[in-house]
Order: structure tokens, then C-alpha cells, then sequence
């Protein structure tokens, strides 16, 4: 019996086995995988204070890996992580944030991160299988709210950025969301490409970090500021990024920090590894700099000018307008630390953010290595010089939902006596509760005359005009636009070859507009263009409906606002140009001038865009447009 149930228990154990061997776990997803693979596991989780049962925040702990299983390397890597549950990232390993975003950041809206140190991940082939040159781990440690335990707050997307690659949907298993994303054939790299360099990108601006002497523990870097937009720019720029390694700035020439501080430096690791600097000679040791440039007296400064194509006041003009002021260029001292005090580890800064006083918001990409620039020879000669290493960071206009335009429109026109004003706070609103004007009502149809006055002298003509129109008047009265910058477009007449429009720009602001332009965009009218009167302008090259304008050589600048004459009873008087535009019909048939044709449908001021009305003129009878032009050349004459 004992013998038959050794056997019994034998053959059991022999089956399980078997069972076991039959069901074994499947491969892991990476190992199908015959390109890149993306992961992102959740590890960890706990809730944290404050405790609140409504939103509840916890920290979570979690790892993206990007796995090269291809043929071909993955140069700059970019991976798009979901996120959903209003994280706020505190610390990111072997990456930092696409857009500039320093930590700790908020990316509950989703996020791309990039490869720092390393942004490239080698093949398979080409390092025997070697896991550390082909796998990044990035380990994630940050704040979410709404799922604890046992919930796993995973991302709703996941997907490779980098451009020529196709992702599926990403699958879901467990604490885990996984893709393999296959590299399109057609966009094999290509093996002429110099030194296999990712090819140098196009946005609105370009910055060149240019490495271009190397040293143990220096370097000099060129920083080139370029403008590409035809319809942008920049007024007092400042530059900032992020030193990711403790380095700090010992000199410049051709910009300036913004401000000067090094007691970092001093009281820091940097004041220790160079006990015999004198630290009061550096000129930064902030580890977020802001950089301006220098005004134009300091271009024969021996320390800081005397270097080609700077000292502008931080203003980067169209190319459209200038291209030799498209651009900035300085140059800077960069010291390092320990340990990376070697003559060819270079590590550029990370999130870079460039604006001006009057300009668009520029969201700017990572640094990413393009092949060395060719520079101009430094003492003349008619050859280039190559950079040690380069790196590219493209910028581009953004508009946020909550982002107020900084210039508005008007529009009239001969066939109307009203003149449409600017919207209702089209430039922001005060927000204090107190304000005795509705944020919410249209505001009122104005006569010509009072396009000459600031809001808050047009009560009494606005009134006077809507008693004599019959029009309702709300109360409160709404309230102004609140743009520093307003511009009127007057359709002045419409005949049987063509038609004249005038286009008169008002500065309501306390500072000048040097250098400035404009832009309309007329979707079916811009062909039919002839001339400017007062204005250099023509119809813009890369466009089939925009013309362009800019004031002629010393009549280039948009005064500012100043007093009356009479100060004590005469309102202040806005800085104001204006042209009249001829067009012709024979390139136009069938334009419809007192319909939409004949009113743009964008107009853009120093690079930004500018509100327009809801509505336009109504045709409903006709009247002399005199009186609106004897206002306004009786205006520029007092004005000159």
C-alpha cells in the first residue's frame, strides 16, 4: 500500500510539473518588440497631507523606459506621457521636460519628456546587446490626486514623439501601459547624412548654442538669437535656461545678466573647487540666469561691447523688415564642476524660454545636437571656422486660452457714420470687483471723432451718439478695450475699377514703438493691392492674402501718448500714423468691398495678433466719409 501510494503521489507531482511547464508565463512585451519600445509601470503609491476626502492628494513613484530593439539608432528621444489626474512632477531621472518646464512642474495635461545627459539610445547591433547604451529608465516621483489604493493611476496615452515613427495605441496590463513603436521605411536615416546629425529644424525663433573654445574647465559659448517668422519679433528680449551641473558664468560680451549675483558661487560647491577666483569679476552663478541684451551705448564698451551684432536694446526685428537685425549674437565664459572638468564633455544648458515686453509667448523645445556651425572668422579673413559642438533649440509662438491680445481693431467705412470700436475688454478687464462698467455688454457704436480720445473721455460722445441713433444704452455702460495699441480700418471708397482703404494706428501707450509694423491679412482683396501712400509696404512674398507695412526710413517710430495742448482741459493725445492703400478690381472680379472683402480678417501689430470686431460696418445708407479724414489730418498736424 505504501509502495502504490508513493506511486499515486509520483505521478501527481509529475503532472503539476508538466502543468507547470505547459503554462509557462508568456515573454515580456519588450521581447516582441523589433523597435522601439515605450513602458510607463506605476511602482508606487501612498496618500500624503494634507488629508482631504474631496481630492485627496498622493504621491506616486513610476518608471517610463524607452527600449531601442532596431535596426537603426534612436537620435534625441521624445516620449509623450498622458497624464490625467492633475500631477504635479516633482523629480525625473535621464530626462527633463520638452518644453522648459524646471521641476517641480505641473503636467497634468500630459507632458514629453527628453534624454538628459544622453539623448541617444544605440542598436542592438551596434553594442552587442549592451542594455545601458540602448535603454533609458527615467524613475518619476510626483504628486496626483483622486486614486489611491488599490487604484493605479496610470496615463490615458503613450507614445514615441520622435518623427518618422508609428505608435499603436498603447495596451494596458496590470500597473503597466506598453507600445512598439515600428520606424516608417521611408524615413530611414540617411547614411550621407554628416556625422549622422539629426537634421536642424525650422520655428519661429532659433537659438544656436555653439560651443566654440573648449578648455579642462571652461568654455566659450556663441549664443545666436534668430528670428524666422516674417510676421514676428521680439522688444527687449531676455533669454533664460537652466544649468543642469552647477556651472555659472564668469564673463560675457555683447549681453548681460540680468542680474549680477555670485553668492552662490561663494558659499557653494563652485567657491570650494576655485578657492583662488575672485568670484567679484563673475558675473553669474544663478542656476535659472535671465540674459538681456546691452543698450546701444555699449557697443564700444571694452568689456562687455565691441561685438558684432549686439547692443540693440533687445530688439529683434522681422526678416521681412531688416534681415541683417533678424537676429542677436553674444558670447559667454562658461565654467564647469566636478565631474565633468573635461575639454569634450559639453553639456549644454536645458529649458530654455525666451520673451519680450510686447510680444506673443514662445514655448521652446529641448536642445537638440545638430552638426557643428560654420561661424565667420573671428579676425576677418574670408573663410569659416567650425564650432566644437552645437546644439539647436527651436522656439515657437503659442497662444493660450487665457492669453489677452495687447492690440485691437476698429472698423468704419464711408457708407456708415458709426464707427464699430474695439470689443468690450479685448485687451483684459480690471478685475476689481468694485469697476463700474459691465465686462459683459457690446460696446457702443461710436462716431468718427472719438477714435482721437482715451476711453475714459468717449462717456458723454458715446451717450450723445447712441440718443441721436436711438440705440439702447445698457447700465452700466461697458467697459473699455484696454489695449495700449489700437488700429482703425476705414474703407474710404468703393468704385467701378477698384477701391481705397485707410488704415490709421493709435499708440494709447506711455512708451514708443520704434521700428514697428503691421499686417492684414485680406483672405480675397490682398491681389488686388496697388500701393501705399504714407507707408513702405507690398504684399508679403510667402503669402497670397497678407501685405505688409512699416513706416519710411525716420518716420519709423510710433510716438507714445502725451498731453494735450492745454493740459488742464484737453485729453491726452495717442502717438498715431496712418496710410491710405489702393487696390484694383481687375485681379478681384466679383469682390464684394462692402461685404467681408473689404475688411481684413487678421490683423498683426509688432508681431501680435490683434482683436478684431465681431461685426462689420452695415451698408445700410450712405454717407461722406470727409468728416472722419478733416479729423484726422487736422489731428497729425497738431501732432507734427
Amino acid at each position: 500500500m505504501a509502495i502504490r501510494n508513493l506511486c499515486v503521489i509520483l505521478v501527481i507531482i509529475s503532472l503539476s510539473a508538466y502543468s507547470s511547464l505547459s503554462q509557462a508565463p508568456p515573454p515580456p512585451p519588450n521581447s516582441t518588440c523589433n523597435d522601439v519600445f515605450v513602458s510607463y509601470t506605476y511602482n508606487r503609491g501612498r496618500s500624503i497631507p494634507p488629508f482631504d476626502p474631496t481630492n485627496q492628494a498622493y504621491r506616486f513613484e513610476s518608471t517610463v523606459t524607452v527600449l531601442n530593439n532596431g535596426r537603426d539608432e534612436l537620435k534625441s528621444w521624445r516620449v509623450y506621457v498622458g497624464f490625467q489626474y492633475k500631477e504635479r512632477l516633482t523629480s525625473a531621472t535621464n530626462a527633463v521636460l520638452a518644453d522648459g518646464t524646471p521641476l517641480p512642474g505641473f503636467v497634468g495635461n500630459g507632458t514629453e519628456f527628453v534624454g538628459f545627459p544622453e539623448t541617444d539610445l544605440k542598436t542592438a547591433i551596434d553594442t552587442a546587446g549592451d542594455l545601458t547604451q540602448m535603454e533609458v529608465r527615467v524613475e518619476l516621483v510626483g504628486t496626483q490626486f483622486g486614486v489611491g489604493d488599490p487604484g493605479i493611476p496610470l496615463p490615458n496615452n503613450l507614445t514615441l514623439v520622435n518623427d518618422g515613427y508609428t505608435c499603436p495605441a498603447a495596451t494596458t496590463q496590470g500597473n503597466e501601459m506598453h507600445v512598439c513603436c515600428i520606424r516608417n521605411v521611408s524615413s530611414r536615416p540617411d547614411n550621407n547624412l554628416e556625422d549622422n546629425f539629426l537634421p536642424r529644424q525650422d520655428g519661429d525663433v532659433i537659438i544656436m548654442y555653439d560651443v566654440i573654445r573648449t578648455y579642462e574647465d571652461y568654455y566659450w559659448a556663441q549664443v545666436n538669437i534668430s528670428n524666422h517668422n516674417p510676421l514676428g519679433r521680439l522688444d527687449n528680449w531676455k533669454l533664460n535656461w537652466e544649468w543642469m551641473s552647477e556651472e555659472f558664468i564668469n564673463a560675457m560680451k555683447g549681453a548681460y545678466p540680468s542680474v549680477v549675483d555670485t553668492r552662490d558661487c561663494i558659499y557653494g560647491r563652485q567657491g570650494q573647487h576655485y578657492p583662488k577666483m575672485d568670484f567679484s569679476q563673475a558675473l553669474s552663478c544663478e542656476k535659472l540666469p535671465t540674459i538681456i541684451d546691452l543698450p546701444p551705448t555699449s557697443e564700444n564698451d571694452t568689456n562687455l561691447g565691441l561685438f558684432p551684432l549686439c547692443c540693440r536694446n533687445g530688439t529683434i526685428l522681422s526678416p521681412t523688415m531688416d534681415p541683417s537685425k533678424s537676429f542677436s549674437v553674444f558670447q559667454m565664459q562658461v565654467f564647469k564642476m566636478p565631474p565633468y572638468l573635461n575639454r569634450s564633455l559639453l553639456i549644454p544648458p536645458q529649458n530654455w524660454k525666451i520673451n519680450g515686453t510686447f510680444n506673443s509667448d514662445f514655448e521652446c523645445g529641448p536642445p537638440i545636437p545638430v552638426s557643428p556651425s560654420h561661424l565667420s572668422d573671428p579676425n576677418g579673413l574670408p573663410s569659416k571656422r567650425s564650432a566644437v559642438a552645437s546644439w539647436q533649440v527651436v522656439c515657437n509662438i503659442t497662444h493660450f486660452k487665457d492669453q489677452s491680445p495687447k492690440c485691437c481693431v476698429s472698423f468704419s467705412a464711408f457708407y456708415n457714420d458709426s464707427v464699430v470700436p474695439c470689443s468690450t475688454c479685448a485687451c483684459g478687464c480690471n478685475t476689481n470687483p468694485s469697476q463700474t462698467c459691465s465686462a459683459n455688454e457690446t460696446a457702443l457704436l461710436l462716431p468718427y471723432s472719438t477714435l482721437l480720445l482715451p476711453f475714459e473721455n468717449r462717456t458723454r460722445e458715446a451717450l450723445e451718439w447712441a440718443r441721436i441713433k436711438r440705440m439702447t444704452v445698457p447700465n452700466p455702460l461697458p467697459c473699455g478695450d484696454g489695449c495700449g495699441v489700437s488700429i482703425n480700418w476705414h474703407v474710404l471708397s468703393d468704385y467701378r475699377g477698384g477701391w481705397n482703404a485707410r488704415i490709421s494706428l493709435f499708440n494709447w501707450d506711455d512708451n514708443a514703438f520704434a521700428d514697428w509694423f503691421a499686417a492684414v491679412q485680406l483672405d480675397n482683396a490682398a491681389p488686388g493691392f496697388e500701393k501705399f501712400y504714407s507707408f513702405n509696404g507690398s504684399a508679403l512674398p510667402e503669402s497670397n492674402n497678407t501685405l505688409f507695412m512699416q513706416g519710411f526710413k525716420n518716420l519709423n517710430y510710433l510716438l507714445a501718448e502725451r498731453d494735450g495742448d492745454n493740459p488742464r482741459k484737453d485729453p491726452r493725445v495717442p502717438g498715431m500714423q496712418q496710410s491710405v492703400i489702393s487696390f484694383t478690381k481687375k485681379k478681384t472680379p466679383g469682390i464684394n468691398v462692402a461685404g467681408e472683402d473689404g475688411f481684413p480678417t487678421k490683423v498683426i501689430f509688432n508681431g501680435e495678433e490683434c482683436a478684431l470686431p465681431a461685426i462689420r460696418p452695415s451698408s445700410g445708407h450712405k454717407t461722406n466719409a470727409a468728416p472722419f479724414a478733416f479729423v484726422i489730418v487736422l489731428a497729425l498736424l497738431f501732432i507734427h
